[in-house]
């Protein structure tokens, strides 16, 4: 039994979907689900249910996750005593500035449960860089928000948030129960400077070019709003000022809360990283 084999169940047993776990360990479903029937092989004993509805785990299964979660979580934890002990205890993580992502908090709690010995260094920036350092090499790992040019780094999705337009609460547009783009055309919107990552740009302008003031941080885009009446968007459930309300957008997809890194790069705390973030924001 490998411990890969064992990452691929694990992957497949928390999605309970063969076509998303190929996507969170980037690979294709045939090999994956070649790799699953294997495994129930050398135990002689089915791990799932497959049916039309969906993928369950059965009983044998369920024992196989939890005993999967402790193993490969001990060897995270030697991984990365090993690289300490041989120099590499800090980690540098990029965030975006002004961030009230409470999973944050909760990811930081864990990290410190698992690794205590390591030394996490935060790097803030502002919403101009979304990839929070990684592709100058600033930081090891970033926690931000998609979607941004992800030409050499491998991205993993922990949340995906509604989103929805921030109005002064005196704005008629204020006590609809939603709205959808289309209602705030012609409406000033806050945009980021030029040359801002373009993905993130046009997501973040609901996909059409906009005038406005530019701001760079989220407190001057609160400000934008109360003192302007500009429109902008922000995810749904962030703590605002009260003379602001937020209003669901029907028609935008949801941002992505993910965690990125530079492909190829093997360093022991960064995979961890990603396996402690994954279980933080899934509970």
């Amino acid at each position: 039994m490998e411990l890969r084999t064992l990452r691929y169940f694990v992957a497949v047993a928390e999605e309970l979907h063969f076509g998303r776990a190929a996507a969170r360990l980037h690979m294709s479903q045939p090999p994956l689900s070649r790799a699953i029937k294997q495994l129930e092989t050398d135990l002689g004993t089915p791990l799932l249910h497959r049916s039309a509805a969906g993928v369950t785990l059965t009983p044998a299964g369920a024992t196989l996750l939890d005993e999967a979660r402790t193993l490969l979580g001990r060897v995270d934890q030697v991984r990365v005593r090993v690289a300490a002990a041989g120099g590499a205890a800090t980690l540098t993580v990029g965030m975006l500035g002004d961030s009230t992502d409470r999973g944050a908090t909760k990811l930081a709690a864990a990290y410190r449960r698992h690794h205590p010995g390591i030394e996490v260094r935060i790097r803030e920036t502002d919403l101009t860089d979304p990839a929070c350092g990684l592709h100058a090499g600033l930081v090891d790992i970033a926690l931000t928000r998609a979607p941004f040019d992800e030409t050499g780094l491998t991205v993993h999705e922990l949340r995906a948030d509604p989103v929805g337009a921030v109005l002064r609460a005196d704005d008629p547009l204020a006590r609809r129960g939603r709205l959808e783009l289309a209602d705030l055309a012609g409406r000033r919107w806050f945009r980021f400077p030029e040359g801002t990552d373009p993905l993130w740009q046009s997501y973040w302008n609901g996909g059409e070019p906009r005038e406005g003031p530019v701001v760079r941080g989220v407190q001057e885009c609160v400000q934008a709003v109360l003192w302007n009446g500009t429109v902008g968007m922000t995810p749904l459930g962030h703590d605002l000022p009260e003379e602001l309300t937020v209003v669901p957008l029907a028609d935008m997809a949801p941002s992505r809360v993910v965690v990125a890194a530079n492909e190829g790069d093997t360093n022991p705390l960064i995979g961890s990283f990603v396996r402690i973030a994954t279980a933080a924001y899934r509970h």
